[in-house]
């Protein structure tokens, strides 16, 4: 009898136990990250925290933003939401609807660039954990470089002679990337190489202030630098789309793809057998490389969760080194923001995450504050003159004053600059 009874006590008493775990619900637009979610980062988390269960339950990315939005105003939300960075998730901190995570331990881990695009206008409020950014620069085919003899550019005069020399073989195509899109010619293009010529920061403030213009300094020498790009774009270029870009370089056709490091996976997965390196945005006239270090990925605590305190356990292991492993690991090409301890597998990936500490670093000059105008839009304004510039009909300068004027038009601190 007792044999029996012991055993279904135990039973009882584990049942109890599993019943007092506490379960928390993600958000997020990351559909694509779901097996990495479920297979590595919780499992590696809930080791640690026995008593916390964690589920994720993404969206599709394009409906993610309106879903969300119902969801919070029905009170069905999750426990835990992935922030877009700037705009969206500020709004979602006015509405009431993140908590602010001043004092929360791992904070201190994020330096005041990382914390930009999940902080108040003035600094001083963090709704949201910093989990990854995106950085810029340039992949290139080793075996093309290797075949035409030629060696990783630092310098804008060493990146102009290995285009050309590329272009005289006509083997490959210098610098893949068409104008079709017209983001790209801005995103990998402009916000690519500019951070250099603004001097990063110094310039993205200098915009916000309204100490620093489009049309003149370092912003406009970043248009002249992009038009030096026209000679050397593929055949046709007008009309390639990106994922004809992304495409045509895992063919091996072309020799230097104007990157986003989250096209390191892409390529990966496109053509195994492709032989890529990276190197960094090129230095012009002898200014010291400035990356763009782009934030694209946070996570907030719901408002109205009943778990607070386990949220906050969880966001704590966010910013902890382990969590910045696992990611940058699973997911190479995104990396983790922290400023822990972290080793990258990926060779490529290893080779642009170098870049932080080579180079200064900054983000994309129109994404706190200066886009909240819907038309003019300054993001969109930068897609248009930058595709313009490319294909030979806009002028740096044109290019510069087009923009300046647009944002004069509507923010404050710019008026009459």
């Amino acid at each position: 009898m007792n044999r029996t009874l012991i055993p279904l006590s135990l039973l009882l008493l584990a049942g109890l136990a599993g019943a007092q775990k506490t379960t928390l619900t993600i958000e997020s637009w990351r559909n694509d990250d779901l097996k990495v979610w479920r297979d590595s980062i919780i499992p590696a988390f809930e080791k640690q925290n026995p008593d916390i269960r964690v589920v994720f339950s993404p969206s599709a990315p394009a409906e993610y933003n309106a879903v969300l939005d119902a969801k919070l105003k029905a009170g069905t939300a999750g426990d835990l939401i992935t922030c877009r960075p700037f705009d969206k998730s500020l709004e979602l901190f006015a509405a009431k609807r993140l908590t602010s995570l001043n004092g929360l331990p791992g904070l201190n881990n994020f330096d005041a660039v990382a914390k930009a695009a999940w902080s108040t206008d003035d600094g001083k409020t963090t709704f949201c954990i910093p989990m990854a950014s995106v950085i810029h620069g340039f992949i290139y085919n080793k075996t093309a470089f290797k075949e035409l003899g030629l060696s990783v550019p630092t310098t804008e005069a060493q990146f102009l002679s290995a285009m050309t020399k590329i272009k005289a073989s006509g083997k490959y195509e210098p610098l893949v990337m068409g104008t079709k899109d017209q983001w790209e010619s801005a995103t990998m293009g402009y916000q690519n190489i500019g951070p250099t010529l603004w001097n990063g920061e110094t310039g993205r403030k200098g915009l916000l202030s309204g100490a620093a213009q489009y049309n003149k300094g370092g912003f406009l020498q970043a248009f002249q630098a992009l038009e030096r790009w026209k000679p050397f774009l593929p055949r046709g270029y007008q009309a390639l789309a990106y994922p004809d870009a992304q495409n045509m370089f895992a063919q091996g056709r072309g020799a230097v793809y104007p990157a986003g490091s989250w096209d390191i996976g892409t390529f990966r997965q496109m053509n195994p057998k492709l032989e890529i390196g990276a190197f960094a945005p090129y230095s012009v006239a002898g200014k010291k490389c400035v990356i763009d270090d782009h934030p694209d990925i946070g996570l907030g605590i719901n408002a109205a969760s009943k778990n607070q305190a386990a949220a906050r356990t969880f966001l704590t292991w966010v910013a902890s080194d382990s969590f910045a492993t696992l990611y940058a690991n699973a997911l190479p090409g995104f990396f983790p923001l922290a400023n822990v301890k972290y080793t990258v597998q990926d060779p490529v990936a290893q080779e642009f995450l170098k870049w932080r500490s080579q180079c200064g670093k900054s983000f994309r000059s129109s994404y706190q504050i200066l886009s909240r105008n819907a038309n003019p839009n300054n993001e969109n304004d930068l897609w248009n003159v930058s595709s313009q510039l490319l294909n030979g009909t806009m002028t740096p300068q044109a290019a510069g004053d087009m923009v300046q004027k647009n944002l004069a038009s509507w923010y404050a601190p710019q008026k009459g600059k």
